[in-house]
């Protein structure tokens, strides 16, 4: 086996980073932190705390797949496939309930929140996409 390449270990490092910023925020939302939510509307916040269960579930699996999937594809395993694969369906499933079966898009429609929204998706299926490269060329076992 060859030496990992240098875009192995960043591409992994912001994975990592990116995906435990999200992580941060469904903590923060999910224990309702003060402080945190604070920058939201009244609306917002009766919405987010309104999601149903299953919505929470989803977004769950969606936020801690790509944080596993990151430390996975580090650590070399092709696991990390898998736990990419969670994370779009958890993404996906959350943007489900957020804005066909919700009013997500009158509570965060708006073009910044839309477009974070697409890069999340965008961002996972490159991550699951590149781990299943990294597995095809060798790197993860």
């Amino acid at each position: 086996m060859s030496q990992t390449k240098w875009h192995f270990w960043v591409i992994g490092v912001v994975a990592l980073v990116w995906n435990a910023v999200g992580a941060l925020d469904y903590l923060m939302t999910q224990t309702q932190n003060e402080s945190y939510m604070s920058g939201f509307t009244p609306v917002q916040l009766e919405f987010f705390y309104g999601l149903p269960a299953w919505t929470i579930a989803a977004w769950a699996i969606g936020v801690w797949g790509g944080v596993v999937g990151a430390i996975l594809l580090l650590l070399k395993r092709r696991a990390a496939i898998w736990a990419f694969a969670a994370s779009i369906a958890g993404i996906v499933v959350t943007n489900f309930q957020n804005y066909a079966l919700a009013n997500g898009m009158e509570v965060a429609g708006d073009a910044f929140s839309l477009g974070l929204s697409a890069a999340i998706f965008v961002i996972a299926i490159a991550l699951f996409l590149y781990a299943r490269a990294m597995h095809q060329r060798g790197v993860l076992r």
